[in-house]
Protein backbone atom coordinates (compact mmCIF):
# COMPACT_ATOMS: atom_id res chain seq x y z
CA UNK A 1 0.00 0.00 0.00
CA UNK A 2 1.26 3.36 -0.93
CA UNK A 3 2.08 6.16 1.66
CA UNK A 4 -0.28 8.54 2.30
CA UNK A 5 -0.17 12.22 4.08
CA UNK A 6 -1.69 12.27 7.76
CA UNK A 7 -5.23 14.13 7.99
CA UNK A 8 -5.78 15.73 11.42
CA UNK A 9 -9.83 15.03 11.31
CA UNK A 10 -12.80 16.52 10.36
CA UNK A 11 -13.89 19.81 11.73
CA UNK A 12 -17.52 19.23 10.00
CA UNK A 13 -19.95 21.28 12.23
CA UNK A 14 -21.98 19.26 14.90
CA UNK A 15 -25.74 19.68 12.83
CA UNK A 16 -24.06 17.66 10.00
CA UNK A 17 -23.07 14.85 12.27
CA UNK A 18 -26.70 15.22 13.69
CA UNK A 19 -28.34 15.28 9.57
CA UNK A 20 -26.13 12.11 9.23
CA UNK A 21 -27.54 10.42 11.92
CA UNK A 22 -30.71 11.36 11.31
CA UNK A 23 -30.60 10.41 7.70
CA UNK A 24 -29.42 6.89 9.31
CA UNK A 25 -32.64 6.98 11.16
CA UNK A 26 -35.15 7.82 8.48
CA UNK A 27 -33.76 6.83 5.57
CA UNK A 28 -36.40 3.58 5.58
CA UNK A 29 -38.60 1.85 7.06
CA UNK A 30 -36.72 -1.16 7.87
CA UNK A 31 -33.54 0.74 9.36
CA UNK A 32 -35.80 2.58 11.59
CA UNK A 33 -36.95 -0.71 12.73
CA UNK A 34 -32.89 -1.39 13.42
CA UNK A 35 -32.14 1.03 15.88
CA UNK A 36 -35.75 -0.16 18.28
CA UNK A 37 -33.91 -2.38 20.75
CA UNK A 38 -34.67 -6.22 21.14
CA UNK A 39 -33.71 -8.85 23.23
CA UNK A 40 -33.99 -12.36 24.63
CA UNK A 41 -37.71 -12.47 26.17
CA UNK A 42 -38.70 -9.17 24.57
CA UNK A 43 -40.93 -8.32 21.38
CA UNK A 44 -41.26 -5.10 18.89
CA UNK A 45 -43.14 -3.25 20.50
CA UNK A 46 -46.12 -2.30 17.48
CA UNK A 47 -46.75 1.10 17.35
CA UNK A 48 -49.58 3.08 15.52
CA UNK A 49 -50.57 6.37 15.06
CA UNK A 50 -52.09 7.05 18.26
CA UNK A 51 -49.12 5.70 20.11
CA UNK A 52 -47.01 8.09 21.68
CA UNK A 53 -43.93 9.15 19.62
CA UNK A 54 -41.00 9.01 21.81
CA UNK A 55 -38.50 11.07 21.49
CA UNK A 56 -35.53 8.69 21.82
CA UNK A 57 -35.47 5.15 20.72
CA UNK A 58 -36.92 2.46 23.47
CA UNK A 59 -35.77 -1.10 24.17
CA UNK A 60 -38.98 -3.28 25.06
CA UNK A 61 -37.43 -5.39 28.03
CA UNK A 62 -39.73 -8.40 29.00
CA UNK A 63 -40.14 -9.70 32.58
CA UNK A 64 -38.13 -13.34 33.21
CA UNK A 65 -39.38 -15.78 35.98
CA UNK A 66 -37.95 -15.15 39.11
CA UNK A 67 -36.94 -11.21 38.43
CA UNK A 68 -38.99 -8.28 40.30
CA UNK A 69 -39.62 -4.98 38.48
CA UNK A 70 -37.38 -3.48 41.13
CA UNK A 71 -34.02 -5.22 40.31
CA UNK A 72 -34.46 -4.61 37.03
CA UNK A 73 -34.76 -0.75 37.37
CA UNK A 74 -31.63 -1.09 39.86
CA UNK A 75 -29.75 -3.15 37.28
CA UNK A 76 -30.37 -1.09 33.64
CA UNK A 77 -31.41 2.30 34.48
CA UNK A 78 -28.98 5.41 35.65
CA UNK A 79 -28.49 6.35 38.93
CA UNK A 80 -30.86 9.71 38.24
CA UNK A 81 -33.69 7.56 36.83
CA UNK A 82 -36.21 5.97 39.44
CA UNK A 83 -38.32 3.13 38.90
CA UNK A 84 -40.83 5.29 39.84
CA UNK A 85 -40.16 7.49 36.97
CA UNK A 86 -40.45 4.06 34.74
CA UNK A 87 -43.69 2.72 35.88
CA UNK A 88 -44.94 6.65 35.29
CA UNK A 89 -43.36 6.59 31.56
CA UNK A 90 -45.15 3.11 31.25
CA UNK A 91 -48.38 4.07 32.32
CA UNK A 92 -48.20 1.13 35.53
CA UNK A 93 -49.59 2.51 38.59
CA UNK A 94 -47.94 -0.08 40.56
CA UNK A 95 -45.04 -2.45 40.35
CA UNK A 96 -47.30 -5.23 42.37
CA UNK A 97 -49.38 -5.50 39.24
CA UNK A 98 -46.56 -6.87 36.93
CA UNK A 99 -45.36 -10.38 36.42
CA UNK A 100 -43.39 -12.76 34.34
CA UNK A 101 -44.18 -12.23 30.78
CA UNK A 102 -44.83 -7.70 31.30
CA UNK A 103 -43.19 -5.81 28.95
CA UNK A 104 -41.60 -2.59 29.77
CA UNK A 105 -40.39 0.44 27.37
CA UNK A 106 -36.92 1.50 28.48
CA UNK A 107 -35.61 4.78 26.60
CA UNK A 108 -32.28 4.05 25.16
CA UNK A 109 -30.65 7.12 27.16
CA UNK A 110 -32.21 5.92 30.99
CA UNK A 111 -29.77 2.83 30.39
CA UNK A 112 -26.44 2.84 32.12
CA UNK A 113 -23.45 3.49 29.76
CA UNK A 114 -20.01 2.88 30.84
CA UNK A 115 -16.92 2.61 28.02
CA UNK A 116 -15.70 -0.41 27.23
CA UNK A 117 -11.81 -0.55 26.06
CA UNK A 118 -10.56 -2.40 23.16
CA UNK A 119 -7.97 -4.54 23.15
CA UNK A 120 -4.86 -5.68 21.10
CA UNK A 121 -5.13 -9.17 20.22
CA UNK A 122 -1.72 -9.10 17.70
CA UNK A 123 0.50 -6.63 16.13
CA UNK A 124 3.56 -6.71 13.66
CA UNK A 125 5.72 -4.12 12.41
CA UNK A 126 5.10 -0.68 13.84
CA UNK A 127 2.44 1.19 15.31
CA UNK A 128 1.61 3.65 17.89
CA UNK A 129 -0.95 4.38 20.15
CA UNK A 130 -2.02 8.19 20.94
CA UNK A 131 -3.40 8.62 24.39
CA UNK A 132 -6.66 10.60 24.01
CA UNK A 133 -6.84 12.43 27.63
CA UNK A 134 -2.73 13.18 27.90
CA UNK A 135 -1.34 12.63 24.21
CA UNK A 136 1.26 10.91 24.41
CA UNK A 137 2.43 8.34 22.25
CA UNK A 138 3.37 4.90 22.99
CA UNK A 139 4.69 1.68 21.09
CA UNK A 140 1.76 -0.69 20.35
CA UNK A 141 1.87 -4.28 22.24
CA UNK A 142 -0.41 -7.04 22.75
CA UNK A 143 -3.04 -6.89 25.21
CA UNK A 144 -3.13 -3.55 25.36
CA UNK A 145 -5.91 -1.80 26.10
CA UNK A 146 -7.52 1.29 24.03
CA UNK A 147 -10.19 3.48 25.25
CA UNK A 148 -12.20 5.89 24.03
CA UNK A 149 -10.93 9.05 22.31
CA UNK A 150 -7.06 7.31 21.57
CA UNK A 151 -5.78 6.96 18.06
CA UNK A 152 -4.14 4.20 16.81
CA UNK A 153 -1.05 4.90 14.22
CA UNK A 154 0.33 2.22 11.89
CA UNK A 155 3.42 2.97 9.68
CA UNK A 156 4.95 -0.34 8.59
CA UNK A 157 2.74 -2.53 11.12
CA UNK A 158 -0.45 -4.20 10.78
CA UNK A 159 -2.89 -4.28 14.38
CA UNK A 160 -6.16 -6.51 15.10
CA UNK A 161 -8.40 -5.14 17.93
CA UNK A 162 -10.83 -6.78 19.62
CA UNK A 163 -13.79 -4.61 21.15
CA UNK A 164 -15.88 -5.99 24.16
CA UNK A 165 -18.68 -7.27 21.65
CA UNK A 166 -16.34 -9.56 19.96
CA UNK A 167 -15.92 -7.93 16.66
CA UNK A 168 -12.45 -7.62 15.32
CA UNK A 169 -11.19 -4.74 13.47
CA UNK A 170 -7.52 -5.40 11.55
CA UNK A 171 -5.54 -1.97 10.96
CA UNK A 172 -3.70 -1.94 7.91
CA UNK A 173 -0.40 -0.16 7.21
CA UNK A 174 -0.28 4.07 6.98
CA UNK A 175 -3.79 4.23 8.56
CA UNK A 176 -4.91 6.35 11.25
CA UNK A 177 -8.18 5.54 13.41
CA UNK A 178 -9.93 7.14 16.31
CA UNK A 179 -12.19 5.39 19.03
CA UNK A 180 -14.85 7.74 19.49
CA UNK A 181 -17.42 5.92 21.36
CA UNK A 182 -17.32 2.73 23.13
CA UNK A 183 -19.86 1.94 25.23
CA UNK A 184 -22.09 -0.41 26.69
CA UNK A 185 -25.77 0.17 28.06
CA UNK A 186 -25.25 -1.63 31.83
CA UNK A 187 -26.36 -5.36 31.45
CA UNK A 188 -28.68 -4.79 28.75
CA UNK A 189 -25.92 -5.98 26.34
CA UNK A 190 -26.13 -3.72 23.71
CA UNK A 191 -23.36 -1.68 22.34
CA UNK A 192 -22.88 1.64 21.14
CA UNK A 193 -19.11 1.93 18.80
CA UNK A 194 -17.86 4.09 16.73
CA UNK A 195 -14.78 4.77 15.22
CA UNK A 196 -13.26 7.48 12.73
CA UNK A 197 -10.66 6.67 10.03
CA UNK A 198 -8.91 9.59 8.99
CA UNK A 199 -6.45 7.69 7.02
CA UNK A 200 -6.07 4.49 5.47
CA UNK A 201 -7.62 0.70 5.89
CA UNK A 202 -9.47 -1.26 8.10
CA UNK A 203 -10.97 -5.26 7.61
CA UNK A 204 -13.94 -5.77 10.35
CA UNK A 205 -15.55 -8.36 11.26
CA UNK A 206 -19.14 -7.00 13.48
CA UNK A 207 -20.61 -9.64 15.95
CA UNK A 208 -24.00 -9.95 14.42
CA UNK A 209 -26.45 -7.82 16.46
CA UNK A 210 -29.06 -9.51 18.36
CA UNK A 211 -30.25 -6.87 20.94
CA UNK A 212 -31.43 -4.10 18.67
CA UNK A 213 -30.21 -0.76 19.44
CA UNK A 214 -26.73 -1.30 18.86
CA UNK A 215 -24.93 0.47 16.55
CA UNK A 216 -21.46 0.06 14.74
CA UNK A 217 -20.37 3.25 13.06
CA UNK A 218 -16.68 3.78 10.92
CA UNK A 219 -16.68 7.22 10.09
CA UNK A 220 -14.29 8.93 7.59
CA UNK A 221 -13.75 12.71 6.02
CA UNK A 222 -16.36 11.78 3.11
CA UNK A 223 -18.70 8.50 4.44
CA UNK A 224 -20.02 6.94 7.06
CA UNK A 225 -20.68 3.23 7.10
CA UNK A 226 -23.01 1.87 9.91
CA UNK A 227 -23.57 -2.01 10.17
CA UNK A 228 -25.43 -4.26 12.15
CA UNK A 229 -23.34 -7.34 12.17
CA UNK A 230 -21.39 -8.17 8.67
CA UNK A 231 -17.81 -8.41 7.21
CA UNK A 232 -16.57 -5.08 5.37
CA UNK A 233 -13.15 -3.37 4.46
CA UNK A 234 -13.17 0.56 4.20
CA UNK A 235 -10.51 2.03 2.97
CA UNK A 236 -9.90 6.50 2.72
CA UNK A 237 -7.10 8.72 0.99
CA UNK A 238 -7.33 12.19 0.04
CA UNK A 239 -9.14 11.86 -2.87
CA UNK A 240 -12.08 9.34 -2.20
CA UNK A 241 -13.19 6.03 0.17
CA UNK A 242 -14.19 3.12 -0.98
CA UNK A 243 -16.46 0.36 0.96
CA UNK A 244 -16.18 -3.62 0.00
CA UNK A 245 -18.61 -5.70 1.57
CA UNK A 246 -18.12 -9.71 1.84
CA UNK A 247 -20.73 -10.39 4.29
CA UNK A 248 -23.97 -8.72 5.17
CA UNK A 249 -25.34 -4.96 5.02
CA UNK A 250 -23.88 -1.94 5.40
CA UNK A 251 -25.50 1.65 5.13
CA UNK A 252 -23.05 3.99 3.70
CA UNK A 253 -22.53 6.84 1.92
CA UNK A 254 -22.40 11.02 2.32
CA UNK A 255 -24.25 12.92 4.69
CA UNK A 256 -28.22 12.61 3.69
CA UNK A 257 -27.34 10.32 0.80
CA UNK A 258 -26.72 7.02 2.73
CA UNK A 259 -27.42 3.49 0.40
CA UNK A 260 -27.64 0.06 1.61
CA UNK A 261 -24.59 -2.02 -0.16
CA UNK A 262 -25.10 -5.67 0.18
CA UNK A 263 -22.40 -9.03 0.42
CA UNK A 264 -20.58 -8.66 -2.89
CA UNK A 265 -20.43 -5.13 -3.93
CA UNK A 266 -18.32 -2.37 -3.61
CA UNK A 267 -18.87 1.59 -3.09
CA UNK A 268 -16.79 4.63 -3.51
CA UNK A 269 -17.55 8.61 -2.76
CA UNK A 270 -15.61 11.20 -3.87
CA UNK A 271 -14.22 13.34 -1.07
CA UNK A 272 -15.04 16.57 -2.09
CA UNK A 273 -18.69 15.07 -2.91
CA UNK A 274 -18.55 16.51 -6.71
CA UNK A 275 -19.88 12.86 -8.02
CA UNK A 276 -22.24 10.45 -7.40
CA UNK A 277 -21.52 7.48 -5.49
CA UNK A 278 -20.45 4.41 -7.32
CA UNK A 279 -21.47 1.07 -6.87
CA UNK A 280 -19.75 -1.55 -8.33
CA UNK A 281 -19.92 -6.03 -7.79
CA UNK A 282 -16.86 -7.23 -6.16
CA UNK A 283 -15.28 -10.15 -8.16
CA UNK A 284 -16.38 -13.42 -7.39
CA UNK A 285 -14.31 -15.80 -5.03
CA UNK A 286 -11.74 -17.71 -6.58
CA UNK A 287 -12.06 -22.12 -6.50
CA UNK A 288 -9.36 -23.22 -4.33
CA UNK A 289 -7.61 -26.48 -5.54
CA UNK A 290 -7.29 -29.12 -3.06
CA UNK A 291 -4.98 -28.64 -0.62
CA UNK A 292 -4.74 -30.98 3.21
CA UNK A 293 -6.21 -29.11 5.63
CA UNK A 294 -3.27 -29.95 7.62
CA UNK A 295 0.46 -29.41 5.95
CA UNK A 296 3.34 -31.04 7.10
CA UNK A 297 5.77 -29.95 5.03
CA UNK A 298 6.97 -26.77 3.83
CA UNK A 299 6.73 -25.04 1.14
CA UNK A 300 3.48 -26.48 0.64
CA UNK A 301 1.78 -24.69 -3.05
CA UNK A 302 -1.69 -23.06 -2.39
CA UNK A 303 -3.68 -22.66 -6.58
CA UNK A 304 -6.63 -21.90 -7.64
CA UNK A 305 -8.32 -21.76 -10.61
CA UNK A 306 -7.73 -19.84 -13.37
CA UNK A 307 -10.50 -16.61 -13.60
CA UNK A 308 -10.43 -13.45 -15.33
CA UNK A 309 -8.60 -11.29 -12.82
CA UNK A 310 -4.70 -11.30 -13.64
CA UNK A 311 -3.92 -10.52 -9.75
CA UNK A 312 -5.20 -11.43 -6.86
CA UNK A 313 -4.50 -10.18 -3.15
CA UNK A 314 -3.32 -13.12 -0.69
CA UNK A 315 -3.41 -12.80 3.34
CA UNK A 316 -1.95 -15.35 5.97
CA UNK A 317 -3.47 -14.78 9.55
CA UNK A 318 -2.97 -16.55 12.75
CA UNK A 319 -6.24 -18.26 13.58
CA UNK A 320 -6.19 -17.64 17.13
CA UNK A 321 -5.01 -14.15 17.50
CA UNK A 322 -6.14 -12.79 14.46
CA UNK A 323 -2.46 -11.61 13.62
CA UNK A 324 -2.01 -10.17 10.04
CA UNK A 325 1.07 -12.61 8.70
CA UNK A 326 1.43 -11.87 5.17
CA UNK A 327 -0.36 -9.69 2.71
CA UNK A 328 0.94 -9.71 -0.64
CA UNK A 329 -0.68 -9.39 -4.27
CA UNK A 330 0.23 -12.22 -6.26
CA UNK A 331 0.53 -12.89 -10.40
CA UNK A 332 -1.19 -15.62 -11.69
CA UNK A 333 -2.80 -18.12 -9.80
CA UNK A 334 -0.52 -19.64 -7.43
CA UNK A 335 1.70 -18.84 -4.25
CA UNK A 336 4.12 -21.15 -2.53
CA UNK A 337 3.53 -20.86 1.21
CA UNK A 338 6.70 -21.37 3.07
CA UNK A 339 8.24 -20.03 6.50
CA UNK A 340 5.32 -20.67 8.92
CA UNK A 341 5.37 -21.58 12.27
CA UNK A 342 3.42 -24.45 13.66
CA UNK A 343 -0.01 -23.35 14.04
CA UNK A 344 -3.77 -22.44 13.01
CA UNK A 345 -4.20 -20.42 10.31
CA UNK A 346 -6.73 -18.72 7.82
CA UNK A 347 -5.57 -17.82 4.11
CA UNK A 348 -7.97 -15.45 1.99
CA UNK A 349 -7.54 -15.29 -1.33
CA UNK A 350 -9.35 -12.57 -3.33
CA UNK A 351 -9.34 -11.66 -6.94
CA UNK A 352 -8.43 -7.87 -8.01
CA UNK A 353 -10.44 -5.71 -10.55
CA UNK A 354 -8.97 -3.40 -12.46
CA UNK A 355 -9.25 -0.80 -10.26
CA UNK A 356 -7.06 -2.85 -7.69
CA UNK A 357 -10.05 -3.62 -5.49
CA UNK A 358 -10.19 -6.61 -3.85
CA UNK A 359 -13.42 -8.99 -4.31
CA UNK A 360 -14.40 -11.67 -2.55
CA UNK A 361 -12.17 -13.60 -0.62
CA UNK A 362 -11.72 -17.33 -0.67
CA UNK A 363 -11.25 -18.28 2.30
CA UNK A 364 -9.04 -21.75 3.59
CA UNK A 365 -8.21 -23.14 7.03
CA UNK A 366 -4.85 -24.37 7.28
CA UNK A 367 -3.00 -26.16 10.09
CA UNK A 368 1.02 -26.75 9.63
CA UNK A 369 2.69 -29.24 11.54
CA UNK A 370 6.23 -29.73 11.19
CA UNK A 371 7.66 -32.27 12.96
CA UNK A 372 11.95 -31.97 13.50
CA UNK A 373 14.30 -34.88 13.15
CA UNK A 374 17.79 -35.34 14.35
CA UNK A 375 20.16 -34.44 12.32
CA UNK A 376 22.67 -37.02 10.59
CA UNK A 377 26.60 -35.42 12.01
CA UNK A 378 28.94 -35.33 9.09
CA UNK A 379 32.19 -34.17 10.58
CA UNK A 380 34.05 -33.59 12.75
CA UNK A 381 34.26 -37.31 13.42
CA UNK A 382 34.06 -39.39 16.70
CA UNK A 383 37.12 -38.81 19.01
CA UNK A 384 38.71 -36.54 16.59
CA UNK A 385 41.29 -34.43 17.53
CA UNK A 386 41.25 -30.64 15.44
CA UNK A 387 44.50 -28.55 16.08
CA UNK A 388 42.45 -25.40 15.51
CA UNK A 389 40.11 -23.79 18.15
CA UNK A 390 37.67 -22.88 15.61
CA UNK A 391 36.67 -26.38 14.41
CA UNK A 392 34.24 -26.46 11.85
CA UNK A 393 31.18 -28.65 12.29
CA UNK A 394 28.60 -30.26 9.54
CA UNK A 395 25.85 -32.37 9.56
CA UNK A 396 22.69 -33.39 7.60
CA UNK A 397 19.28 -32.35 7.84
CA UNK A 398 16.58 -35.02 7.97
CA UNK A 399 13.14 -33.11 8.15
CA UNK A 400 11.48 -30.03 5.99
CA UNK A 401 12.52 -26.47 6.71
CA UNK A 402 14.41 -27.14 9.60
CA UNK A 403 16.87 -24.41 11.30
CA UNK A 404 19.61 -26.25 13.35
CA UNK A 405 22.30 -24.84 15.64
CA UNK A 406 25.82 -26.94 17.30
CA UNK A 407 25.85 -27.06 20.94
CA UNK A 408 29.18 -27.96 22.20
CA UNK A 409 29.77 -28.96 26.48
CA UNK A 410 32.18 -29.53 28.67
CA UNK A 411 30.05 -32.99 29.91
CA UNK A 412 28.05 -35.36 27.80
CA UNK A 413 25.13 -34.54 29.82
CA UNK A 414 25.49 -30.99 28.32
CA UNK A 415 25.15 -29.16 31.67
CA UNK A 416 27.67 -26.95 30.90
CA UNK A 417 27.15 -25.88 27.40
CA UNK A 418 29.98 -23.21 26.60
CA UNK A 419 29.45 -22.75 23.17
CA UNK A 420 26.94 -22.73 20.40
CA UNK A 421 26.61 -21.62 16.89
CA UNK A 422 23.27 -19.68 15.68
CA UNK A 423 19.96 -21.10 14.59
CA UNK A 424 20.21 -21.30 10.63
CA UNK A 425 19.18 -23.59 7.83
CA UNK A 426 22.49 -24.05 7.07
CA UNK A 427 24.37 -27.57 7.76
CA UNK A 428 27.55 -26.37 8.26
CA UNK A 429 28.72 -24.07 11.54
CA UNK A 430 31.33 -22.44 13.32
CA UNK A 431 31.64 -21.96 17.42
CA UNK A 432 30.18 -18.70 18.70
CA UNK A 433 33.78 -18.63 20.37
CA UNK A 434 37.50 -20.36 20.28
CA UNK A 435 37.39 -23.57 22.38
CA UNK A 436 40.52 -23.82 24.45
CA UNK A 437 42.82 -27.11 24.16
CA UNK A 438 40.81 -29.73 26.04
CA UNK A 439 38.08 -32.78 25.76
CA UNK A 440 34.49 -31.48 24.40
CA UNK A 441 31.12 -32.74 23.75
CA UNK A 442 28.81 -31.38 20.34
CA UNK A 443 25.53 -32.28 19.10
CA UNK A 444 23.00 -30.06 17.09
CA UNK A 445 19.65 -29.22 17.45
CA UNK A 446 17.04 -29.20 14.94
CA UNK A 447 13.79 -27.21 15.26
CA UNK A 448 11.25 -27.38 12.63
CA UNK A 449 7.53 -25.20 13.22
CA UNK A 450 8.70 -22.97 15.99
CA UNK A 451 8.38 -25.82 18.74
CA UNK A 452 9.03 -29.35 17.45
CA UNK A 453 12.66 -29.87 18.51
CA UNK A 454 15.02 -32.68 18.25
CA UNK A 455 18.93 -33.31 18.92
CA UNK A 456 21.40 -35.77 17.42
CA UNK A 457 23.41 -37.57 19.48
CA UNK A 458 26.63 -36.52 20.65
CA UNK A 459 30.02 -37.24 20.12
CA UNK A 460 33.12 -36.07 21.72
CA UNK A 461 36.21 -33.54 20.10
CA UNK A 462 39.65 -32.92 21.19
CA UNK A 463 40.89 -29.85 20.87
CA UNK A 464 44.94 -30.33 20.63
CA UNK A 465 47.31 -28.08 21.96
CA UNK A 466 48.74 -27.22 25.53
CA UNK A 467 46.76 -26.19 28.17
CA UNK A 468 47.18 -22.46 29.29
CA UNK A 469 49.43 -21.31 32.27
CA UNK A 470 47.55 -20.67 35.60
CA UNK A 471 47.66 -17.18 37.17
CA UNK A 472 47.39 -16.73 40.76
CA UNK A 473 45.16 -13.59 41.17
CA UNK A 474 46.50 -13.32 44.81
CA UNK A 475 47.49 -14.10 47.96
CA UNK A 476 45.76 -13.14 51.37
CA UNK A 477 47.99 -14.01 54.73
CA UNK A 478 46.18 -14.41 58.37
CA UNK A 479 48.02 -15.47 61.19
CA UNK A 480 50.60 -18.53 60.19
CA UNK A 481 48.64 -19.26 56.72
CA UNK A 482 48.66 -18.32 53.40
CA UNK A 483 45.61 -18.49 51.43
CA UNK A 484 45.93 -18.16 47.48
CA UNK A 485 43.53 -18.02 44.44
CA UNK A 486 44.20 -18.64 40.99
CA UNK A 487 42.42 -17.82 37.86
CA UNK A 488 40.43 -20.90 36.37
CA UNK A 489 41.34 -22.58 33.02
CA UNK A 490 38.37 -23.53 31.01
CA UNK A 491 39.22 -27.32 30.43
CA UNK A 492 41.23 -28.11 33.50
CA UNK A 493 39.59 -31.19 35.34
CA UNK A 494 42.35 -30.59 38.73
CA UNK A 495 45.80 -28.24 39.53
CA UNK A 496 49.28 -29.22 40.33
CA UNK A 497 50.64 -26.86 43.53
CA UNK A 498 54.23 -26.89 44.25
CA UNK A 499 56.24 -25.10 46.73
CA UNK A 500 59.71 -24.31 47.16
CA UNK A 501 62.27 -22.31 48.75
CA UNK A 502 63.81 -21.21 45.64
CA UNK A 503 62.81 -19.46 42.06
CA UNK A 504 64.01 -22.17 40.36
CA UNK A 505 61.98 -24.83 42.13
CA UNK A 506 64.51 -27.40 41.88
CA UNK A 507 64.11 -28.37 45.20
CA UNK A 508 60.42 -28.75 45.87
CA UNK A 509 59.12 -29.09 49.32
CA UNK A 510 55.42 -29.31 48.83
CA UNK A 511 53.42 -31.33 45.97
CA UNK A 512 49.70 -31.51 45.97
CA UNK A 513 46.66 -31.58 43.79
CA UNK A 514 43.62 -29.30 44.17
CA UNK A 515 40.43 -29.66 42.14
CA UNK A 516 39.21 -26.30 43.50
CA UNK A 517 40.96 -22.73 42.43
CA UNK A 518 41.79 -21.87 46.21
CA UNK A 519 44.60 -23.52 48.74
CA UNK A 520 45.74 -22.67 52.26
CA UNK A 521 49.45 -23.21 53.23
CA UNK A 522 50.97 -23.21 56.72
CA UNK A 523 54.57 -21.59 56.30
CA UNK A 524 57.24 -20.30 58.52
CA UNK A 525 57.33 -16.69 59.58
CA UNK A 526 60.58 -15.15 58.37
CA UNK A 527 61.53 -17.50 55.09
CA UNK A 528 60.35 -16.87 51.51
CA UNK A 529 58.76 -19.19 50.24
CA UNK A 530 57.53 -19.73 46.40
CA UNK A 531 54.52 -21.41 44.51
CA UNK A 532 53.68 -22.08 41.31
CA UNK A 533 50.20 -23.85 39.07
CA UNK A 534 49.44 -26.18 36.37
CA UNK A 535 46.05 -27.37 35.18
CA UNK A 536 45.56 -30.87 34.53
CA UNK A 537 43.42 -33.12 32.16
CA UNK A 538 41.98 -36.53 31.70
CA UNK A 539 43.40 -36.19 27.93
CA UNK A 540 46.27 -36.64 26.33
CA UNK A 541 47.05 -32.08 26.84
CA UNK A 542 50.11 -31.53 27.81
CA UNK A 543 50.23 -28.68 30.33
CA UNK A 544 52.75 -26.15 31.04
CA UNK A 545 53.44 -23.89 34.42
CA UNK A 546 52.29 -20.87 35.50
CA UNK A 547 54.76 -18.12 36.68
CA UNK A 548 55.76 -18.39 40.29
CA UNK A 549 55.16 -16.09 43.43
CA UNK A 550 57.13 -15.11 45.91
CA UNK A 551 55.51 -15.69 49.69
CA UNK A 552 57.17 -14.19 52.60
CA UNK A 553 55.21 -14.34 56.24
CA UNK A 554 56.74 -11.76 58.91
Amino acid sequence: MKNRPQHQGSKRPRFMMAALLCSLLVASASFVQAEIPITRGSTLLAASAADRQPQTPEWIYTLNKGETFTDVATALLKDNISSARLLRHNGIASADSLEPGSKVRIPLDWLKRQPEPARVNAVTGQAYLVDGNQGTRRPVIRQMLIRVGDELITHTGTVNVELADGSHIRVAPDSRLVFNRMTQYGKAGMVDTRLRLNQGEIHTRVTPVIREGSRFEVETPSAVAAVRGTAFSIRTSPGETRLQVTEGEVAFGPPGQVRYIPAGYSASVDTAGRSPMTIRKLPPAPELNPLPETVTRLPAELSWQPNPADRHQLDIFAKDSGQWLLSETVAGNSFSMQSLDNGRYEVHVAALDPRGMAGIPAIKPLNVDLKARPAQLQSPEEDAKYPDDMPEFSWQFRGDNEVGRVEIATDENFSNVIATSEWAPDNTALPSRPLQPGQYYWRVVTEAGGNSVATSKPRTLLVDGSLPPVDIISVNYLDQQVRIFWQSVESANDYRLQLSEEPGFDNIIKEATVSDTTAALRLIPGRRYFVRLKALSEGPLTSRWGPGRELYLE
